[in-house]
């Protein structure tokens, strides 16, 4: 199975929104955490060890990275994979910023991420070659989270990271973004682009949980 011609992605992405709208998808699998701090702004979540499938993009928009990260992702939930196995969609599609460099020349590399059901969890499909995904395994770590609601757009994903960022140098969390992790910051997005009323995004910063000033027993 090769890559698809545009027209194809197009219906592809379509059927993927129309099945994100389906009762079923709403109840769809997601990652499981525990909930070990929360604020009036912010929240931190304790993950438990995850692998993600991860379609690397090198394009300089969020919103262009996200969708056509998606397209590939998609076909590997529709089988383009060494198994033919077709996989239900889960929740959230993340869009993980990793920053490079510093000053008038950092660039951005996006990574559009989709967590494996569990069933896949310990030994995903793997892809088709010209998809060009790879799985990407987490270990159990801290995750501060910010909601917002509207749409995930270029425009306002870096003032949420940002907002995050300050909620937490101001709380018991302050000295904990030293956690090692590639990612500057992720955006979670959970509802098809149909949807407009009540949507529901999420920033992701890792946390160390060991460096906050109360204490993580689960950790």
């Amino acid at each position: 199975m090769g890559m698809q011609p545009p027209a194809v992605l197009s219906l592809l992405l379509l059927l993927s929104t129309l099945a994100l709208l389906s009762p079923a998808a709403r109840a769809s699998e997601s990652p499981q955490y525990t909930t070990v701090h929360a604020e009036s702004d912010f929240e931190v979540r304790l993950y438990d060890d995850t692998v993600w499938m991860s379609a690397p993009s090198d394009y300089t928009s969020f919103h262009v990275a996200t969708k056509l990260g998606f397209h590939r992702l998609f076909q590997y939930l529709m089988g383009a994979n060494l198994n033919s196995s077709r996989i239900r969609m889960t929740t959230p599609i993340l869009t993980s910023i990793v920053v490079a460099g510093a000053g008038p020349l950092q660039s951005s590399t996006y990574f559009v991420r989709l967590y494996l059901p569990t069933q896949f969890q310990a030994s995903p499909p793997v892809p088709l070659p010209e998809l060009d995904l790879h799985p990407d395994k987490w270990p159990g770590h801290c995750i501060a989270v910010r909601s917002f609601s509207g749409y995930a757009r270029d425009k306002n994903v870096v003032d949420e990271a940002e907002k995050l960022a300050l909620s937490l140098s101001r709380s018991s969390w302050g000295n904990s973004t030293n956690y090692p992790s590639k990612n500057a910051y992720s955006i979670a997005q959970y509802n098809s682009p149909f949807r407009i009323i009540g949507r529901v995004n999420e920033v992701w910063l890792d946390v160390d949980c060991k460096s906050a000033s109360i204490g993580v027993e689960a950790y």
